[in-house]
């Protein structure tokens, strides 16, 4: 059997600015050993403008882990360098993989102003200028005065990128593209051109910000000894840049080479044109699979659940997909929220952890509850478990002509049987001779206890809605005993 990965995302977007997250995620690597976890994204991990009550997507300074007093305070939301140091160890002495979220695309919460010229341009169509060439005021002067150049003495003036949103002279808020620069054609075509997203977009075409950010990465790598990374907002950077950054950042530190690529669209063909322009250099998350179960969740049982992966990277390029089911930006409240509804959790997990995915990304809201009030997803413990302890890639599918019911068996010595439905109460009757005789127990409801006949035939059922996860008894026993409620 081979050894089955699966990934935690180790935040959601409504944590407290209490400093605590490093420290919480270094007392949980022995958990998440025993629970089946092989890998960690960790949120990002430098100042934000915000200080402590910055998620880390508002990137002020990247050098700054938490060690200088910049922004209102030493720590960043999720503690101190030191914290976030010896929570990568933690984790990586339990053989567990960390992965850094990268965002390099925007800085925000400058120093300074600077005054420069710059066209207005339309925000539903970024090719598309209202004003040409004026004068504005704008934050895009980064200088650290806090840091003091410990690291590196780079500064960040306005030539150091294509635009902002806020002319601060006349307190007026609108896209600028500034004089002498270009929206970068090798990304998204969305609104015209989707390199701009927020802050001071940083210009991929300059040579020193080029060489900045491999001086920038270089150093990082080696700092944190991270195994690999989470980039951010792949679809407003350069499609050519991370082929190379990806290959430098592998040749040092810990040498890296576990990439995923945040590409946000429902579109399975945009997302492997992106592998194609990138020459594969990443895996992508797997966007199309997410809006194919929030739809199968919402659709009152009109959805074909046999289509579920079909126009999916986990059904195309099955090695390029990271499968998840929702993550900090879909969650309640957040500008891409597209919540799969509570009650099909327990199904959608299923699909991705106990079928043919190979890499699924669990949120950390669904393991530990939403700070909102969301609880932790039924189920969701045991089926992390046995994914890494029972399952095989050897998967066959028992689907018939039931749009509203999914089967399947992942067949080995210690066989999984997964059956859910997004309707009623529904069964599959099928066949195996070798499991003749034996007993299998859903996990999901434990009276439901089967016996194979002596033919090896069995029916097994769900209840409405629901999903059941049918083990051995001698696994379901083991089950039982692992520790994996401790915490």
């Amino acid at each position: 059997m081979a050894r089955n990965e699966t990934l935690i995302q180790y935040f959601e977007w409504d944590l407290g600015p209490d400093c605590r997250l490093w420290r919480q995620v270094s007392t949980q690597a022995g958990f998440l050993k025993r629970l089946g976890i092989t890998g960690v994204w960790l949120p990002p991990a430098f100042k934000g403008q915000g200080g402590c009550q910055d998620t880390g997507y508002g990137v002020y300074d990247l050098y700054d882990l938490g060690e200088f007093r910049q922004k209102g305070g030493i720590p960043t939301k999720y503690g101190t360098r030191k914290q976030y140091l010896s929570a990568i160890s933690a984790l990586q002495k339990r053989d567990i993989q960390v992965l850094a979220d990268i965002v390099l695309n925007h800085r925000m919460g400058a120093d300074h102003t600077e005054t420069v010229q710059a066209r207005t341009v339309d925000r539903m169509n970024r090719e598309r200028i209202l004003q040409d060439l004026h004068p504005v005021d704008v934050w895009t002067a980064f200088t650290f005065p806090a840091r003091q150049g410990k690291y590196s003495g780079f500064q960040w003036h306005w030539q150091d990128f294509t635009g902002t949103d806020m002319d601060d002279g006349h307190g007026s808020r609108q896209i600028l593209l500034f004089e002498g620069k270009h929206w970068n054609p090798n990304v998204s075509p969305e609104l015209g051109n989707f390199d701009y997203v927020m802050g001071a977009d940083v210009d991929f075409t300059n040579e020193e910000v080029h060489q900045e950010l491999y001086s920038w990465g270089k150093w990082y790598t080696e700092t944190t000894g991270v195994n690999g990374f989470r980039l951010d907002s792949l679809k407003s950077i350069d499609s050519h840049f991370f082929e190379q950054w990806l290959k430098a950042m592998h040749q040092t530190g810990n040498h890296p080479d576990l990439f995923i690529g945040e590409y946000w669209s429902g579109d399975v063909f945009v997302l492997k044109n992106y592998l194609e322009q990138c020459r594969r250099c990443m895996r992508l998350m797997d966007v199309p699979l997410h809006y194919h179960l929030q739809q199968a969740a919402s659709s009152n049982g009109h959805y074909d659940i046999r289509n579920l992966f079909h126009y999916t990277l986990s059904e195309t390029d099955p090695g390029f997909a990271a499968a998840f089911v929702d993550n900090h930006d879909t969650q309640p409240g957040q500008a891409l929220e597209s919540w799969i509804m509570d009650w099909f959790r327990p199904q959608a997990y299923a699909s991705i952890l106990l079928s043919r995915c190979q890499l699924p990304i669990v949120f950390y809201g669904d393991l530990y509850g939403l700070k909102r009030g969301n609880p932790p997803v039924p189920f969701l413990r045991e089926m992390i478990w046995i994914r890494h302890n029972l399952l095989t890639d050897n998967i066959v599918d028992l689907c018939d002509d039931d749009p509203q019911k999914a089967c399947w068996m992942a067949w080995g010595r210690h066989p999984v049987i997964v059956l859910y439905t997004i309707a009623d109460w529904k069964q599959r009757s099928f066949c195996e001779p070798r499991l003749a005789g034996r007993t299998i127990t859903d996990i999901t409801n434990p009276g439901n206890t089967l016996t194979f006949d002596g033919r090896g035939q069995v029916t097994v059922t769900c209840r409405p809605g629901g999903l059941a996860v049918y083990l051995l008894k001698e696994d379901w026993m083991k089950l039982k005993k692992a520790r994996i409620h401790l915490q």
